[in-house]
C-alpha cells in the first residue's frame, strides 16, 4: 500500500500544467502493484475542491483511492513530530496536515506518493518517498 499525498491528487483533479502528467503516471504505475490510500487529512484537504460529499467520493473512487482512518499511534506520532518541528523553530501553521500524513505512513510502514519530500524526509526518515526528485 501507498499513502497518496493531497498535492498529487490535486495535480490530477486540476490538470496542473507542471505536475499532472507526473502525478497521473505515478498513480497509474503504483496502482498496478499497490493499494493507493488516502486518510482523513487528505480527504479533508480535497473537500475544498468539491461542492458535495458525493462528488468528492465519486472522484476518490474514480481514481481508485481507498479511504483509511489513521490509527491513534499515528495521531500521537504526528503530534510528537509537530512538537519537534516547533521546538526547532518551525513557525508555519499550515504544516500539521503533513505531520498527520507522515505519521500515518510511518505507522503503516508504507511509502508516501508526494511532491513534498523535504519535510517528510526530515521528520519521518524511515518512510520511503516516491517523489519527482
Amino acid at each position: 500500500m501507498i499513502l497518496v499525498d493531497t498535492n498529487v491528487v490535486i495535480d490530477v483533479l486540476q490538470d496542473d500544467p507542471a505536475w499532472a502528467d507526473w502525478s497521473v503516471r505515478q498513480l497509474r504505475a503504483q496502482s498496478q502493484v499497490h493499494e493507493l490510500l488516502i486518510n482523513p487529512v487528505v480527504y479533508s484537504e480535497l473537500s475544498l475542491a468539491f461542492d458535495s460529499i458525493d462528488d468528492l467520493d465519486r472522484a476518490v473512487e474514480g481514481m481508485g483511492l481507498l479511504f483509511q482512518e489513521a490509527p491513534r499511534a499515528a495521531l500521537f506520532l504526528a503530534g510528537r513530530a509537530y512538537l519537534k518541528y516547533r521546538r526547532a523553530g518551525g513557525h508555519k501553521a499550515n504544516v500539521l496536515a503533513d505531520f498527520f500524513i507522515g505519521a500515518h505512513a510511518a505507522v503503516l510502514q508504507c511509502p508516501i506518493l508526494t511532491r513534498d519530500g523535504p519535510r517528510y524526509r526530515n521528520y519521518f526518515p524511515r518512510v520511503a518517498l516516491i517523489t519527482p526528485d
